[in-house]
């Protein structure tokens, strides 16, 4: 079997661009990955269709090889866009070999610890404004089955927040906890936008709602940084969207400074190199908790690292999506009681549509993080991509 043909996909998801790549072979089989970059999805895709010159002609099967080799020879070999075009490229050839082999790609990963995994939702919050309303969304998202809540409570901050800031902050904080009782985690976001001192006294504003974890509070460029806030947080602190190399992650655990690790699968390389990742945290029994914000193919991806990886914590899922999710991409997932089921075909377990793809091109967005349109990430009209099914 010879791989034939590389095309790309940068289709509107709304809150980002979905970034596919399609991967077509001799034997009639093809697979599918994603590398969305939020910002950066046009340089990832053309990155991918870069690869296509090495890849043309050769043997899917030899997964790991081109992936070493996609690093060796690209002078430039590591950052954000390489690491994700390379994931993209990676699950391509596992979704084709687990095709080809009749297996899901959780086998080819060693196997499976587990048949489903616990969710939390993000995005649940979309439109937001006020506590009041914080907390009314909250109650929605536990009719959908979910029992942990993520979301950044911070505004527009940046660096630091005023008084009224943090009050802000706590406030909301506070409806939630109210609106969804003592049973619910409530995971707190940062994107790591505040400083040292500011985020030490977030943590402590908000300790007494019991959070879950605080997630990356500093700015991702120092990890000194983010060992001195969890060396003072009275919270746990989880990190590691942003760092795309397994190297950093063992920095973060060798200077103590993180409690959950959060590797990004369409970002460090891909499934294999999140793995190792995992096995690296294992070996200090740290959880793993994948960052999973991205689209249909990226969860899907994340979902067989889940299965496959012993320390597993939880898995990041968005409420709802944009209402063409389902046209672009043939996924069939199911939540349970919260819990998302692992698919069990063949691959990943997921398609494309070609056709629908193209008649939702790029769109650029602007980061919402400063400008007053943080909670804004999905669209009124947004919808779960999941059934929901109870065990009742």
């Amino acid at each position: 079997m010879k791989i034939t043909g590389l095309k790309t996909f940068v289709v509107d998801g709304f809150r980002a661009n979905y970034v596919f790549v399609k991967v077509t072979t001799d034997a009639g089989h093809h697979g599918v990955g994603e590398a969305t970059l939020e910002g950066s999805e046009l340089t990832v895709a053309q990155m991918m269709e870069e690869f296509a010159r090495h890849l043309l002609g050769k043997s899917p099967f030899d997964v790991e090889h081109h992936v070493e080799l996609l690093s060796r020879d690209w002078y430039w070999r590591t950052g954000a866009v390489h690491r994700s075009a390379i994931a993209g490229i990676e699950a391509a050839l596992l979704d084709i070999k687990g095709k080809a082999l009749g297996v899901p790609v959780y086998e080819l990963l060693g196997g499976r610890h587990r048949d489903r995994v616990p969710c939390y939702a993000n995005g649940w919050f979309s439109g937001a404004r006020e506590p009041a309303d914080f907390a009314r969304k909250a109650e929605a998202a536990l009719k959908l089955g979910f029992r942990a809540l993520k979301w950044d409570p911070f505004g527009s901050a940046y660096l630091r927040m005023t008084r009224a800031e943090r009050k802000r902050a706590v406030a909301i904080v506070r409806a939630v906890r109210d609106a969804v009782g003592p049973d619910v985690d409530l995971l707190i976001e940062g994107h790591g936008r505040l400083n040292v001192p500011t985020a030490i006294q977030a943590a402590h504003d908000l300790a007494e709602f019991d959070p879950y974890w605080f997630e990356e509070p500093t700015p991702p460029e120092s990890i000194d940084a983010i060992a001195d806030v969890r060396a003072h947080s009275p919270i746990r602190i989880a990190t590691g969207e942003r760092y795309y190399e397994p190297e950093r992650f063992r920095e973060l655990m060798d200077r103590n400074a993180v409690d959950f690790l959060q590797p990004d699968v369409c970002h460090v390389g891909g499934l294999i190199e999140t793995k190792k990742i995992a096995a690296l945290a294992h070996m200090r029994f740290l959880p793993v908790a994948p960052h999973n914000p991205m689209g249909p193919v990226g969860n899907a991806m994340t979902l067989h690292l889940a299965a496959s990886i012993p320390n597993f914590e939880m898995l990041e899922t968005m409420a709802t999506d944009v209402p063409w999710r389902g046209e672009v991409a043939r996924e069939d997932l199911v939540l349970v009681d919260g819990h998302m089921l692992i698919p069990d075909r063949p691959g990943l377990g997921i398609d494309i549509d070609e056709e629908a793809c193209a008649k939702r091109p790029h769109r650029p967005y602007a980061l919402r993080h400063y400008i007053g349109t943080l909670t804004e990430i999905r669209p009124a009209e947004a919808v779960p991509f999941y059934r929901i099914e109870t065990t009742a």
